[in-house]
């Protein structure tokens, strides 16, 4: 097998945080140009996108990040009940997942879509779940996949499978992963101060558990483990031989630099 690179397209990237369900098709379609050009240098991308604001409110409102709750009692417009909310999240997701393939088709790539609810289940960088879907050779196949609700084995019968679990996996099980990309929004990589406070003096280049840093958690509508989730899996794939790194999503040329062996700006996570 060829080499490969593992993109993660933050939620908060992709989406708008405070619009329900509406995407930033233009940011997706320039990731997708980009990652067009990746594999035009001989490299296959496997993609794994967050939900932002196509799953992580309704999964806080709902609390389906706790798994079932029996005596929880909750309504909208749309759902009568946590079970109806994991069905309803997990058809947002599609949703947004075929907004990703749809521009992926359009730069002239072979997008096959892996919804987790279909092949995963349970928690944590354990879950259950085989990877040999994303191991097909062909440069211009774009395997997709993304933070879900999925079956849980106890009583809890459900939970949500958090993108950044599932790209951790890919990157240290399938062969030929040579990096993972974090693609966020809104900053350029780690930073020493919350990123409103932030100048470009505050940006941490190399990142190892011993450097603080400050990130944004939004607690009011995150249901996965914010920035920290992202730097303790980020860190286990660098222990692992994977190089990984926090690049600015909305400047996405910063990722071609990056493969390129150009000069580029953002966070590596230190082995």
């Amino acid at each position: 097998m060829g080499k490969r690179i593992v993109v993660k397209f933050g939620g908060a990237l992709i989406t708008k945080k405070d619009e329900q369900s509406v995407a930033h098709t233009d940011i997706i379609s320039n990731l997708c140009s980009v990652v067009k050009s990746i594999t035009e240098e001989g490299i296959q991308v496997i993609i794994v996108h967050g939900a932002g604001s196509f799953g992580h409110l309704k999964a806080k409102h709902w609390r389906l990040n706790e798994g079932y709750l029996p005596d929880y009692e909750q309504s909208d417009e749309e759902c009568l009940s946590q079970l109806d909310a994991v069905e309803h999240v997990r058809n947002d997701m599609l949703k947004l997942n075929s907004i990703v393939l749809s521009q992926l088709t359009d730069v002239g790539l072979n997008p096959i879509s892996h919804p987790p609810h279909e092949w995963a289940s349970n928690l944590g960088p354990e879950f259950n779940g085989t990877l040999e879907r994303f191991a097909s050779e062909d440069v211009n196949t774009v395997h997709v996949s993304f933070g879900d609700v999925v079956d849980v084995d106890d009583e809890r019968k459900f939970g949500i499978l958090s993108g950044d679990d599932i790209v951790a996996r890919l990157s240290i099980e399938l062969s030929g992963v040579e990096s993972l990309v974090f693609a966020m929004g809104g900053v350029d990589g780690l930073l020493k101060v919350p990123p409103h406070l932030a100048t470009v003096d505050d940006l941490i280049e190399e990142w190892s558990p011993e450097v603080a840093y400050e990130g944004v958690h939004q607690t009011e509508i995150d249901v996965t483990g914010g920035i920290g989730l992202k730097m303790t899996r980020g860190y286990l794939v660098a222990k692992n031989g994977v190089s990984v790194h926090l690049i600015n999503g909305e400047y996405p040329m910063r990722i071609l630099d990056f493969v390129r062996g150009k000069t580029w700006r953002g966070t590596t996570i230190l082995p």
